[in-house]
């Protein structure tokens, strides 16, 4: 019975969180707490072995792996409103600064919160609530308005699913 508690429990958590995040049809821009949205002047981004996924991953100065969002390109945003940006964390850059890190194709693009995100191959990217700690992927494969999905150095999701995306790197973007 434990055991089944300590299972069900975390994966209860996440089920919650992922509909509190599809269930939202406002086109709000509302900011997410601070914690979440913290620029650093210097963003790094960087590789990192994951167990959990068999691979390499991106992730941040943390150690906290990186994900996207199937639905999302450089000039389009889902993830906006503060239900979804309070679970799925956009990895955000000071404004002037560039991301840097041990990883090419890094840039950036204007939310439409005016605050500006790190993206990688022009796909917006985030980190997850519910990793606590590096090495954590509970992020990878949730479904909600799309797929989200831990982003390898090679340009594939965690998944294997191609993770290509136009080049071009803009504003605009819907609500979430």
């Amino acid at each position: 019975m434990r055991k089944l508690i300590t299972v069900a429990f975390p994966a209860l958590a996440v089920s919650v969180l992922v509909a509190a995040c599809g269930s939202s049809s406002s086109s709000s821009t509302t900011k997410p707490p601070a914690s979440s949205t913290t620029a650093t002047a210097a963003t790094v981004v960087k590789t990192a072995s994951n167990a959990k996924l068999g691979g390499t991953v991106l992730v941040d100065a943390r150690g906290m792996t990186l994900y996207r969002l199937s639905g999302e390109g450089a000039a389009k945003f889902i993830c906006t409103g503060g239900s979804c940006t309070r679970i799925w964390h956009p990895l955000r850059v000071s404004s002037g600064a560039a991301p840097s890190g041990t990883v090419g194709s890094l840039g950036t693009v204007k939310r439409p919160d005016g605050t500006r995100q790190v993206t990688f191959r022009a796909m917006p990217l985030y980190t997850f609530a519910q990793d606590r700690k590096p090495g954590d992927a509970n992020g990878q494969g949730i479904k909600d308005v799309g797929t989200w999905s831990a982003v390898s150095p090679a340009g594939t999701t965690g998944g294997g699913a191609s993770t290509t995306a136009p080049a071009q790197t803009t504003q605009g973007g819907t609500g979430y």
